[in-house]
């Protein structure tokens, strides 16, 4: 997973601001104790830090993997 994709899972499932609040203010443990920024900056793989921002905030197995989206005609 590329950073890029990262921040698309967050916008699309909490919203382009309160996605940027969790990630300077959630504390996860599935990323060795730092918020989602600091794990980013110190190289933690970005799937690893999404996987551990479903964990606490409860996002549905279903969701995890982002919203559809029809293709193109």
């Amino acid at each position: 997973m590329r950073v890029s994709d990262f921040w698309r899972l967050m916008d699309d499932e909490f919203g382009s601001g309160y996605s940027r609040v969790l990630a300077r203010d959630l504390v996860l443990a599935g990323a060795g104790g730092r918020t989602a920024l600091e794990a980013l900056g110190a190289g933690i793989e970005p799937r690893r830090i999404w996987l551990a921002v479903c964990d606490l905030q409860d996002v549905p197995a279903n969701r995890r993997l982002g919203r559809d989206v029809a293709p193109r005609p």
